[in-house]
């Protein structure tokens, strides 16, 4: 069985590092974006099966990408977590509306935000 695969859209490269070494240990495949335009290219070409969505991202914003990925019927159920600043007020309210699945706020723990990716989505065996 292929590993499950999630994709990371978050245009800080060391937000980015931080996912990539916790999930090193696990059987996901992780893919990358740095922005929304190209996350939405990526999820059209790989169909992850988890997103975790930045809300503060350039040109496209998190809530935009993830109207967008919730009108399309092949990405209509997939999870989507939405990570946002904690500062920003609204985002929570405002990422739920646009369809996100579940909400974290940075600065979160790696050990809660792999607990919430595996309950949405348990690894392979």
């Amino acid at each position: 069985m292929s590993p499950k695969t999630i994709l990371y859209v978050e245009d800080n490269e060391l937000n980015r590092r931080i996912v990539r070494d916790l999930l090193k240990r696990t059987s996901y495949r992780l893919l990358e974006a740095p922005d929304g335009e190209t996350s939405l290219d990526i999820v059209r070409r790989e169909r992850p099966d988890l997103i975790l969505m930045d809300i503060q991202l350039p040109r496209l914003s998190g809530i935009e990408v993830t109207r967008t990925l919730r009108s399309e019927p092949i990405t209509a159920n997939t999870p989507i977590i939405a990570i946002t600043s904690f500062a920003l007020s609204g985002d929570e309210q405002r990422a739920k509306e646009a369809g996100a699945t579940a909400y974290m706020a940075k600065p979160y723990s790696p050990r809660d935000l792999l607990a919430l990716i595996r309950k949405l989505l348990p690894e392979s065996d």
